[in-house]
């Protein structure tokens, strides 16, 4: 990769200025419109490449757009302000170029959570049918032939990939030059074959029914931290020419954040309100999932507890056993174990982006942002 200091801003104005001005600028909500405008522009174009395929595709199109809609766009956000901090705010050209790569991200986040929901065998996804389950309901509506389950899995599996070869069409020409480009490419193929092999991990973990606090935490970094936090910073700052001692540096910022960021997850799936998470209560419960929060549990409730928290994981579960299980798992410690690892892992992260910023000299006002993201992205409450 080419060197990144010629990308890098001067912070010679004083820290609390840039701070307090950034603060002013940054809008989320304006930076998610913008991210879903850039979606729908490209989905839009793939849906006038498939106008010939007629209506099934148009169907296919449809759920892909409902899945790209909404969210709180952290990967699409990292990716962005990862350019920003080595290569300072994108201007002219390369804003609506930096944009197309940062909604890459959000792509292929869609692309997992169709799989994802598949291999869970989960209904919902944000409040309404999870891909699977909305075209099974299709086929039984319709009253077509086979099998509903099948048609449904099937129809999951294909969108799944189309949206991870949209993700890949969408950098690889978002309108940066090919130096900066393929750099990016290289990590986001890193990206995919990390999420991927890490997905396969989650799925053998829970098939064989146990996981030591070690392994769930190996489950954890590849199947959602890497994917969420680091390697979208990574992409940017790859876009920004950044070699590959600036991306070590980022990840002693992004890895600890991304493992933050996916035990809060692992909470809100015990202790989320269904009514803002848009699932069930105490879906991860439900769906057997071992995650550290699960296998922290298992070790220090009493054996009575510990047995019975992992006979009921992946069973149906009503509220009443849910809660139930969660007086188990508050009783043992283990979320109060979860609370202080993203405590952390949160504060480790954001040191060493404070030491980005003071000694490689990363763009203020990005770093600033980077922390507003920091906090979002550990402290969600639904």
């Amino acid at each position: 990769m080419v060197g990144s200091q010629g990308g890098i801003v001067s912070t010679s104005r004083p820290l609390t200025r840039l701070r307090r001005v950034t603060e002013q600028a940054w809008d989320p909500t304006t930076f998610r419109t913008t991210v879903q405008t850039t979606v729908d522009a490209f989905l839009a174009e793939q849906e006038t490449r498939l106008l010939p395929l007629g209506t099934d595709a148009a169907r296919l199109m449809a759920e892909a757009r409902a899945l790209v809609s909404g969210g709180k766009r952290f990967r699409a956000a990292f990716c962005h302000w990862g350019y920003a901090a080595i290569g300072g705010t994108p201007t002219g050209s390369e804003v609506d170029a930096v944009g197309r790569a940062s909604a890459a991200l959000e792509l292929l986040h869609a692309s997992a959570l169709v799989h994802d929901d598949l291999m869970d065998a989960s209904d919902t996804r944000r409040g309404r049918p999870a891909t699977h389950r909305g075209f099974e309901t299709e086929h039984r509506t319709d009253g077509w032939r086979g099998d509903p389950e099948q048609y449904g899995a099937a129809a999951a599996i294909l969108l799944g990939d189309l949206l991870l070869s949209w993700a890949d069409e969408l950098l690889r020409r978002c309108g940066l030059g090919w130096d900066r480009v393929g750099p990016a490419l290289d990590v986001f193929d890193l990206c995919r074959s990390e999420v991927i092999a890490g997905q396969f991990l989650d799925v053998s973990v829970q098939a064989r029914g146990r996981a030591s606090v070690e392994q769930a935490m190996t489950v954890l970094r590849y199947k959602s931290a890497k994917y969420s936090i680091e390697r979208p910073l990574h992409v940017g700052a790859a876009l920004a020419g950044a070699d590959a001692a600036t991306l070590d540096l980022l990840t002693a910022f992004g890895l600890p954040l991304g493992e933050a960021f996916q035990l809060r997850d692992d909470l809100l799936g015990v202790y989320g309100d269904p009514a803002t998470t848009g699932k069930p209560a105490g879906d991860d419960l439900a769906e057997g999932k071992r995650t550290v929060l699960v296998a922290l549990a298992l070790e220090a409730a009493a054996p009575a507890d510990a047995a019975r928290l992992d006979t009921a994981l992946g069973t149906p579960l009503t509220e009443s056993e849910v809660a139930d299980l969660r007086i188990v798992i508050d009783g043992c410690g283990a979320r109060e174990q979860v609370e202080a690892m993203i405590k952390d892992l949160t504060t480790r992260a954001v040191e060493a982006l404070d030491r980005g910023e003071a000694e490689a000299g990363w763009n203020a006002d990005a770093c600033v942002v980077l922390r507003q993201l920091a906090a979002a992205a550990t402290s969600r409450a639904h």
